[in-house]
């Protein structure tokens, strides 16, 4: 029908003279036509949405579960931006060393009770009691106000991490999100539908949240229906389009990195240099991660900065053994996170190391008895260079603010911390999900997470 309305439309060219209101027209039959058939079907009300993961739902940074149940005071829009969340606006003053944030007003919790200044205040120094961006953190009225003893211009874009979402309980179980906790039993996580979220109520019903899934069970599941959405590790990208799965991919938001200890066996600075020149980045981006992403040595991706081709990404092997030259490097450990890829890369970081005269194995992470070397993926935060790299240097347990705001300053802050070889860059990764047909509307955030209060289900009652 719409195509036969743009072809009556045409006469209309030559017999009036109005010819802007006629084109607007036509541009219009034209971008509805081009939309997809399921992006012109309004969405429904109802159904549950059935997640499936390889690791844990409540896994910090990026689980699935908190996002959907918690808020924070800021979030980071779809294109990176920082935008409103449970605080409606603020101000800085004193050179940012005094933020106020002005709560939004009558936002409750999931179990009813408001939100307060007071309550926001005790969840925020529950989720940081020391090393903060903050000095101190004071209820005033209906506002939050951080102090520091330093100035803090990034601080807008701090509070939207995962680590200062907004919970009533300490548990993290009640929130002000979309989606609040019903129960976890047998590895199935159920969420159901906030209806009183500030935000507005999400389309679904429910959300099940099925964990320990293995990739193979996952994909099994969606070919039968069973799963509406699943993981697709980045390295298995190119063989889920070739069985035509439908994959939303979101842009370069994980960095690939290898930790190193600063202390024990490598408090010399040169054992740590050597084994930052005998990674093979190119290896581990052709082979392991079957050339998806980005080859770094740089912690921010070259498209948020443009300098990122300043750090040198090429294996140096015989620098390497120069550096540690007449040292007798100690027995290493190496941990990884779970998973085929992450193993596979330890296990090729280990190859590569012995050949520059390390002796490295691979062992189980263990928190009380921490490895020499880790390999870690670390969330981009922001689009916001500044705010982006003082997150991962926060994540690296450096807490030093990033004052810095045009490129050429925070470029120095970035190559003075990878100086120190503690954290090195090895390869920038996105994230991608595959969704059942009936799935309308489910897009990725900025960060990879899937924005499940948008999606709305097509056979939904």
């Amino acid at each position: 029908m719409l195509r036969q309305l743009a072809m009556n439309s045409l006469p209309a060219l030559g017999a009036k003279t109005n010819t802007r209101r006629v084109w607007a027209t036509l541009w219009i039959i034209v971008a509805l036509l081009a939309l997809p058939a399921g992006a012109r079907t309004r969405p429904h009300y109802g159904g549950i949405l059935r997640f499936e993961i390889e690791g844990d739902p409540w896994q910090r940074p990026n689980g699935l579960a908190r996002r959907l149940m918690l808020d924070g005071l800021t979030r980071i829009d779809a294109n990176g931006v920082v935008e409103p969340a449970l605080a409606l606006n603020w101000k800085s003053e004193n050179e940012a060393h005094h933020w106020e944030f002005q709560l939004r007003p009558g936002v409750h919790f999931q179990d009813g009770s408001s939100v307060t200044s007071v309550t926001v205040v005790n969840s925020i120094n529950v989720a940081c009691s020391a090393n903060c961006p903050w000095t101190a953190v004071h209820a005033v009225g209906s506002s939050i106000v951080f102090t520091g003893d330093s100035p803090m211009p990034n601080l807008p874009a701090l509070l939207s991490d995962d680590e200062y979402l907004i919970a009533a309980d300490a548990g993290g179980n009640i929130g002000t999100g979309p989606f609040q906790l019903k129960g976890f039993n047998n590895a199935v996580l159920t969420l159901t539908a906030n209806e009183s979220c500030w935000a507005g109520r999400p389309f679904v019903d429910a959300i099940e949240i099925h964990a320990r899934r293995s990739i193979r069970d996952q994909w099994l599941d969606m070919s039968v229906g069973r799963a509406d959405l699943v993981e697709v590790p980045v390295e298995q990208l190119r063989q889920a389009r070739e069985q035509h799965l439908t994959v939303l991919q979101s842009p370069l938001s994980t960095l690939l990195a290898l930790r190193v200890s600063s202390s024990g066996a490598l408090a010399n600075p040169d054992l740590r240099w050597a084994i930052a020149l005998a990674v093979d980045r190119g290896a581990l981006f052709n082979v392991i991660f079957q050339k998806q992403g980005e080859v770094t040595a740089s912690l921010l991706p070259s498209a948020l900065t443009g300098y990122a081709f300043l750090f040198p990404t090429e294996r140096d092997l015989n620098k390497s053994r120069e550096k540690h030259g007449g040292l007798t490097p100690p027995p290493l450990t190496l941990s990884a996170e779970e998973g085929g890829a992450m193993q596979l890369a330890a296990q090729r970081i280990v190859l590569n190391l012995h050949d520059a005269g390390f002796n490295v194995q691979v062992v189980a992470e263990n928190g009380a008895h921490p490895a020499d070397l880790a390999l870690r993926r670390i969330p981009l935060a922001s689009n916001q260079p500044a705010a982006a790299l003082e997150a991962m240097l926060r994540g690296a347990e450096v807490n030093a603010p990033v004052l810095a705001q045009d490129p050429a300053r925070i470029y120095t802050v970035e190559r003075d911390f990878l100086d120190t070889h503690t954290l090195i860059p090895l390869l920038y990764l996105p994230r991608a999900y595959a969704i059942g047909g009936r799935v309308r509307d489910l897009r990725l955030g900025a960060d990879g997470t899937p924005q499940a209060a948008d999606a709305a289900l097509e056979d939904a009652p």
